[in-house]
């Protein structure tokens, strides 16, 4: 079967309303009232940013998502298109992009995201062409919309593909968007959640008894894991001095799925997954901080 493009993304974009802030607030005290040090308006989300990573990277990249009608929605469109991104498949659906205010402190990069998501862009069981999922390497999914995720990874496993995804909240249908991708990509603070082990590789262990592929978690400044089979791979953040964490684990994921279709071995898969958030953590923005290769390789030779 021929399978024109490398990665398909259905889930989040977002409007990002980005504030640098000299400390991060507090609900009392002297930092209930900060000054702002600066602002910008930028495009990310979860989906957007991971996609704008892969085609940053040289992959063929498409979205096929939903889009709000509103001027965010056709800003989004417009930042996808130019990054190289096909959006011929975006469904537009009436109502508000999803958007955020995002809070920097800018003397760690560490970041607040308070978001809002239109409940009208949910994605349809009718807009989800089986042949439109046949035509991917890799379908990634975030766990934004989650009903829609659960369809797309069942649907587009069912055609061949490999399924990714990028799940960082913990509902009640968790569990079951984690069974039904191919290959879980979780949050650090997801596994103890869904195993009761605080213990990161014992979680993974616990969790690899009802999913039988490749385990992985992100952990922040502490690198990534990734469960094979039964070897438990563990390689560190690189060290850089973080201007935003915005996005950085999109960028992650993002590099991910080129190591992955590039048949590269669990520990250079997360090497180079970790080079390309780091790169990202010491540009502003989400989308805007996406490297190319060359950025990851010298990353790479740097550390």
């Amino acid at each position: 079967m021929t399978r024109p493009w490398d990665v398909i993304g259905i889930g989040a974009t977002s409007v990002d309303y980005v504030y640098r802030l000299p400390v991060l607030p507090e609900a009392d005290g002297p930092q209930a009232k900060i000054r702002i040090s600066s602002h910008r308006v930028s495009c990310g989300g979860q989906t957007a940013t991971a996609l704008a990573t892969c085609a940053a990277l040289g992959l063929r990249a498409k979205f096929a998502g939903v889009l709000g009608s509103d001027q965010n929605g056709m800003r989004i469109r417009a930042e996808l298109v130019r990054r190289g991104i096909d959006v011929t498949d975006a469904v537009v659906h009436e109502g508000l992009n999803q958007f955020a205010a995002i809070l920097v402190d800018e003397r760690t990069g560490e970041r607040i995201v308070l978001w809002s998501r239109d409940a009208g862009l949910a994605l349809r069981p009718d807009e989800l062409s089986p042949e439109l999922l046949a035509s991917a390497r890799i379908v990634h999914v975030d766990d934004v919309d989650q009903d829609g995720a659960i369809r797309a990874a069942a649907r587009s496993r069912a055609s061949g593909a490999i399924v990714t995804s990028d799940i960082d909240r913990v509902t009640d249908r968790t569990e079951e968007l984690v069974g039904a991708v191919t290959i879980p990509i979780l949050a650090e603070h997801v596994t103890p959640a869904l195993t009761g082990e605080k213990d990161i590789e014992r979680g993974l262990r616990k969790l690899r008894a009802r999913h039988s592929t490749m385990l992985c978690v992100t952990l922040g400044k502490n690198g990534a894991v990734i469960l094979d089979g039964d070897v438990f791979h563990h390689e560190p953040a690189f060290p850089v001095e973080a201007v935003d964490t915005t996005g950085a684990g999109d960028v992650f994921r993002g590099a991910f799925i080129h190591g992955l279709l590039h048949g590269e071995r669990p520990d250079a898969l997360l090497r180079f997954a970790n080079a390309a958030a780091a790169v990202s953590c010491t540009r502003a923005g989400a989308i805007d901080a996406v490297p190319n290769l060359e950025a990851v390789n010298e990353m790479m030779l740097a550390v």
